[in-house]
C-alpha cells in the first residue's frame, strides 16, 4: 500500500533513527526504510562489537597493571566468554529491540530496498518483490552509511574474504589471520584477535599507522600491537591470495616475495559511500559516490529544499557520533523550513558550520588507547595557521602513575597562536578516549588558553595533564 509523510527516510543507522525522532518530535510524521537490520552497521557490525570484543583484553592489562592486583590475574582471556558477551550487545543481528524503538516513537517501519524515484518520491521492494511508493510532503533523507572496499588483490574475492562485518562477527577464534591494511578497523581488529589468541600479521602498504593522526599516535599502537605479538610488516602489500579446498587454509603471497600461510584474510583498507542502488540516477545523480551537502545536510546538486543526507554517505565525518550530530542539525532545518523559517545555522549548530569537519572527536581502542580531536599540527599548518604545538608525557603526571604502573601516554596540543585557543589535541595511553571531550569542549567553545588556566583539574587524577600542558605552553 502505498502511503504519505512528511519526511522518508531512508537508511536505519544510527543517523536515519534520529533524523526520523526529531522530525517526529517536531510534530511532524516520518517513515524509515531498511533493507537490513535495524540499527545499521554500528549496531551489529562495527562501532559496537568490535568495543564488546576489545574490552576484555583492555580490562585484564588494567588488571595486570597494577601490583597487588597483578598476581590476581593469572589466566587467558576465554573466548568463548568474550564472544559470548558480545552476541549480548549485539543480538547477534536481531534488531526487534530497535525496531520496537522506533514504533514507540511513532515512527513508521518499512522494511524492503528503498531507491528514490523521483522528487519526493521513494519506492520500496519488499522481500516478497512488491513495489510500493511512499511519497514525501516535506524530504527524501538518505542514511545508507558506507560499506567496505576490497583491494585489488588476485583471488581476494574468491577465498571468503573478512571484512568489518566478518572480523566483528566471527564465531570461533582464527589461530592464523592476516590483516590488510593500516587504518582504525586494521589496528583494532588486529587487537582483539590477538588477544583472543589468533596469530596476526599485519600488512601495512605504507610505512605507518594511522597517517592521518599526529604520527605519534600512530607510533604507539605500532607499539602496542608489536608488543601483543603481532607481526607488522610495513611497505608490504598481498599480491595474490588462493584457499586451498582441502585445508581450508589461505596462502598470502606479498609484493616483496614471501609467501604467508594463514586461516583467514581481513580486509581493512577503507570504504565507500553505499549509494550505487539508491536510484539517484532519477533525481540526475551519479550513483556510487558521496553525496555534497551544504551546513544543512540538505544535497546540494539537486535544486529545491527535498533531498538531504546525512552521516557516512556524505563523508564530511564518516562516524556514529557525528552522523547523529548532523541528524539532529538535517531535522531541525526541515522543520525550520516546513514552517517557513530560514534554516539559519547558528539556531541548531552548536560551534559553526564546520563543527562536523573541524571540531570533530574520534577515539581508536587499541592498546593503547588514542583519541584526537581538531587539527593535527601538519593540517593546522597547512591551512596558514600560526601553529605552536605543545607536547607532554602523560606518564610524568601524578594520577597516571597511580593508575597503572608503568603507565605510558603522549599528549600533544596544537594551539592558534593568533586567537590563542586550541585547535587539535592527541592524547595516547590508557584512558585516552575518556580525556578527548575536554579538549572538544575547549576547541568547539574557542576557550582562550588565558582562560583554561581557571579549569583545574582535579589531583590526583590523569586529567592534571591539561595543567602540564598549560605550563608547557607558558603563561
Amino acid at each position: 500500500m502505498d502511503a504519505t509523510y512528511d519526511v522518508v527516510v531512508v537508511g536505519a543507522g544510527p543517523g536515519g533513527e534520529v533524523v526520523a525522532d526529531r522530525i517526529v518530535r517536531s510534530g511532524l510524521t516520518a517513515a524509515v526504510v531498511e533493507a537490513g537490520a535495524v540499527g545499521g552497521e554500528c549496531s551489529y557490525w562495527a562501532c559496537v562489537p568490535s568495543k564488546a570484543l576489545l574490552r576484555p583484553g583492555a580490562a585484564r592489562e588494567a588488571a595486570r597493571s597494577v601490583d597487588g592486583a597483578r598476581q590476581a590475574v593469572t589466566g587467558d582471556l576465554d573466548p568463548a566468554a568474550v564472544l559470548a558477551r558480545r552476541d549480548r550487545f549485539t543480538g547477534r543481528g536481531e534488531d526487534t529491540g530497535q525496531a520496537d524503538w522506533l514504533s514507540g516513537a511513532g515512527i513508521a517501519l518499512v522494511r524492503g530496498h528503498g531507491r528514490v524515484a523521483g522528487e519526493r518520491r521513494v519506492e520500496v521492494t519488499g522481500t516478497d518483490g512488491g513495489v510500493r511508493t511512499l511519497r514525501a510532503r516535506l524530504a527524501v533523507v538518505l542514511s545508507t552509511g558506507t560499506q567496505a572496499v576490497l583491494p585489488p588483490v588476485e583471488g581476494l574475492d574468491g577465498i571468503g574474504v573478512w571484512t568489518n562485518r566478518e572480523a566483528t562477527t566471527a564465531g570461533t577464534v582464527p589461530a592464523r589471520l592476516v590483516v590488510i591494511g593500516g587504518g582504525v578497523v586494521a589496528c583494532e581488529m588486529a587487537t582483539a584477535w590477538r588477544s583472543l589468541g589468533s596469530e596476526v600479521t599485519l600488512l601495512v602498504r605504507g610505512q605507518a599507522l594511522l597517517t592521518g593522526w599526529e604520527p605519534c599516535a600512530g607510533e604507539e599502537v605500532a607499539r602496542g600491537l608489536t608488543g601483543l605479538g603481532v607481526t607488522i610488516r610495513f611497505g608490504v602489500s598481498a599480491t595474490r591470495v588462493a584457499r586451498d579446498e582441502t585445508t581450508r587454509a589461505v596462502t598470502v603471497r606479498t609484493d616483496d616475495g614471501a609467501t604467508l600461510v594463514c586461516d583467514e584474510v581481513l580486509a581493512a583498507v577503507g570504504r565507500r559511500p553505499r549509494t550505487a542502488d539508491l536510484g539517484l540516477e532519477n533525481v540526475g545523480l551519479p550513483g556510487g559516490g558521496r553525496l555534497p551537502v551544504d551546513d544543512t545536510c540538505r544535497v546540494t546538486t539537486v535544486d529545491g529544499d527535498w533531498l538531504y543526507a546525512v552521516g557516512d554517505v556524505n563523508h564530511r565525518a564518516p562516524l556514529t557520533h557525528m552522523a547523529k550530530y548532523q541528524a539532529r542539525a538535517c531535522a531541525a532545518a526541515i522543520a525550520e523550513r516546513a514552517a517557513g523559517r530560514p534554516a539559519d545555522p547558528g539556531r541548531w549548530r552548536v560551534w559553526s558550520a564546520d563543527a562536523d569537519r573541524v571540531a570533530v572527536p574520534q577515539a581508536v581502542f587499541t592498546r593503547p588507547e588514542i583519541a584526537s580531536v581538531g587539527l593535527t599540527e601538519r593540517a593546522a599548518r597547512e591551512a596558514g595557521i600560526a601553529v605552536r604545538a605543545v607536547e607532554y608525557r602523560i606518564d610524568d603526571v601524578a594520577g597516571a602513575a597511580l593508575y597503572a604502573d608503568g603507565y605510558r601516554g603522549h599528549a600533544k596540543l596544537v594551539v592558534d597562536e593568533t586567537r590563542g585557543v586550541v585547535v587539535g589535541c592527541t592524547f595516547t595511553g590508557p584512558l585516552a578516549s575518556e580525556l578527548i571531550h575536554t579538549a572538544t569542549v575547549a576547541l568547539v567553545g574557542e576557550v582562550p588558553l588565558d582562560r583554561l588556566w581557571h579549569a583545574v583539574p582535579a589531583f590526583p587524577t590523569v586529567s592534571e595533564v591539561w595543567l602540564r600542558l598549560l605550563e608547557a605552553y607558558g603563561p
